[in-house]
């Protein structure tokens, strides 16, 4: 008996009109099949997807009428299926302020969320608080930014220390980067929720997508409070037109 792909699939391809974010695809836990099905039917549709936690391995072993269309980041793990936003020429509009290099992949998470939503960043790398000049020194550029994503493992300091310094929304990131007591980002996570720096907000670790997501209902809201009218929404998909797959890959650095 062949197990059919698509049996567990339903897309929800209205959320964008909710909310403003769309569905991402969670690559880890689902099969090779599973990930085509799915982009066979974005593609059917004419819809752009991202997909997130697509390990290197995955995304070599899906099937070569694919893999040409995606952006893909082996550091972030993610990938841009169908049109993204040129933001080359954008200012920035948040900082994604990272502990250590280690940090990186989670960091980059992030940033790609961020640009898949057409919204511009900048990184500041390496300056967790063991060598608190390299922050320091950047404070000035930080504090200019309105959203401000901190990303870091060990003792996760960094988005305390920022809390005291900048007036900026702090969206913290804890990361699983550490030895023994951190335990796989749990002593990073109970640093930031334990944060004394008032209004620091604390997604999952490793969680860079969700972080994103935060900062862009932020910038959203900010930018645009919503109406009771906008909040209206009903259960019936949309009809979209198809369009071809875009052949331009620009962020898979």
């Amino acid at each position: 008996m062949t197990l059919d792909p698509t049996a567990d699939v339903r897309l929800d391809f209205d959320r964008r009109r909710r909310t403003g974010l769309e569905e991402a695809v969670f690559a880890e836990g689902k099969s090779v099949a599973q990930l085509e099905a799915i982009l066979a039917i974005a593609h059917h549709r004419g819809s752009r997807l991202l997909l997130t936690r697509l390990s290197p391995e995955k995304h070599a072993s899906l099937s070569p009428q694919w893999t040409p269309h995606l952006d893909y980041c082996a550091v972030s793990g993610s990938a841009f299926f169908g049109r993204v936003p040129d933001i080359s020429d954008k200012p920035a509009e948040v900082a994604i302020v990272v502990a250590g290099s280690s940090d990186a992949g989670v960091a980059r998470e992030a940033e790609r969320t961020l640009a898949y939503y057409g919204v511009a960043s900048q990184r500041f790398v390496d300056v967790g608080v063991a060598g608190l000049w390299r922050l320091t020194q950047r404070i000035p550029e930080i504090s200019r930014f309105a959203v401000v994503i901190a990303v870091a493992g060990m003792d996760a300091a960094l988005p305390t220390v920022l809390g005291g310094l900048v007036p900026s929304f702090i969206v913290g990131v804890p990361t699983s980067v550490g030895y023994g007591v951190a335990a796989g980002g749990s002593t990073a996570l109970n640093a930031m929720l334990a944060s004394c720096a008032s209004g620091i907000a604390v997604v999952n670790i490793d969680n860079g997508f969700g972080a994103a997501c935060v900062a862009l209902r932020v910038l959203r809201t900010a930018a645009a409070p919503p109406s009771p009218r906008d909040a209206e929404w009903s259960s019936s998909e949309p009809s979209e037109t198809p369009m071809p797959i875009a052949n331009s890959l620009t962020l898979n650095q």
